[in-house]
């Protein structure tokens, strides 16, 4: 992300904290630059759609965050699989909350590494 743009406003304030960590390393990303319709009705309007969290363009990823519960994650395992059957050249990353909190802590962001653990981390709460 440069300079010249607004900062995005986030869903998650682990999204915020892991665009700390890209910017630290001078990576550049872009945050929900697109959605990906999935499943579609009979008059082929888009009934379910899929935004990963950021788009890294020189490696030519995108990465999807979440801080669910390995119970509650099921939902976005699927539409990650669904997302792998309609777009294969497309490449996703999941970070899992585990992955999330090790990377936060390992950068010195501990504050925000607790916003991954609990019912802190569920959306909702």
């Amino acid at each position: 992300m440069s300079d010249k743009y607004p900062r995005p406003t986030f869903s998650h304030p682990v999204e915020e904290a892991f665009a700390k960590i890209l910017d630290y390393y001078g990576i550049a990303w872009e945050y929900e630059p697109r959605s990906f319709p999935l499943e579609w009705d009979t008059d082929h309007n888009v009934t379910e759609a899929f935004t990963p969290d950021f788009y890294l363009p020189e490696q030519n990823l995108y990465l999807e965050l979440t801080t669910l519960r390995p119970k509650l994650a099921t939902f976005k395992n699927r539409r990650l699989r669904r997302m792998n059957e309609l777009y294969p050249e497309i490449n996703v990353k999941l970070f899992k909350r585990r992955e999330i909190h090790k990377l936060m802590v390992k950068f010195g962001l501990e504050q925000e590494a607790e916003q991954t653990q609990g019912t802190a981390a569920q959306p909702g709460y």
